[in-house]
């Protein structure tokens, strides 16, 4: 599945990649409807349905990540709501193992997420996966998300890396092809980002079930 060989650095999704998506599935689609409809006396069916068409008019952009545009727009604390359900975040099996395993081979083990900063510091302090990585990037640094293939070329500025060496890991299918246009060369999907839903039609990308199917990756020698 991945030529090691051809590997020096490997990119690093984290909602639905490292991560059980479940949390974020959980977290948008019920806890924060159910907030909402509290705060306006809605029921729970009028918030699902206004949230969701709101929630689709900015997917894919910068704001649709964006902690501080939600908590504005909804007029609700989004960092306390994630609080209160913070016990849902898990992350996938063999993750560490697989991480262990990349920096002891001598290639760079790098987290590239659209989750923002407040996101990814209390998901990293319940999880504590930072001390398995080399480098952390924020696409809110870059200000633009991974689907936009200009993403790629500011993350260089900050993450040198050869697009023809690197692998990317990622649950999202827009951010594998937009990926896939600025050249980097290995590419893999997931099949369940959610483990409380069914497997995912991957299209044409190659995806693994877990990360121990990447295992054992053997030590990095250059030429």
């Amino acid at each position: 599945m991945v030529n090691w060989s051809q590997i020096k650095t490997v990119l690093l999704d984290m909602d639905g990649t490292l991560l059980d998506l479940h949390f974020d599935t959980h977290f948008w689609l019920e806890h924060v409807p159910m907030r909402y409809a509290e705060k306006n006396s809605l029921s729970i069916e009028a918030s699902k349905k206004e949230l969701y068409g709101r929630y689709k008019e900015v997917e894919g952009t910068i704001e649709w990540y964006c902690i501080d545009h939600w908590s504005r727009e909804l007029e609700l604390n989004i960092v306390q709501l994630k609080k209160e359900v913070h016990h849902l975040i898990a992350v996938h099996p063999h993750v560490r193992d697989f991480l262990d395993a990349v920096r002891q081979s001598g290639r760079r083990a790098v987290l590239v997420t659209n989750a923002h900063s407040k996101s990814l510091d209390l998901k990293m302090k319940k999880t504590e996966l930072g001390a398995y990585l080399d480098a952390t990037h924020c696409s809110h640094d870059f200000g633009l998300p991974k689907e936009q293939p200009q993403f790629w070329e500011k993350l260089q500025e900050a993450e040198p890396y050869n697009p023809k060496t690197t692998l990317l890991v990622d649950d999202s299918l827009s951010v594998l092809r937009s990926a896939q246009s600025y050249g980097i060369a290995h590419l893999l999907a997931v099949y369940q980002p959610d483990t409380k839903n069914p497997p995912k039609d991957v299209e044409d990308f190659e995806a693994i079930d877990n990360f121990k199917e990447l295992l054992p990756v053997p030590p990095f020698t250059e030429g």
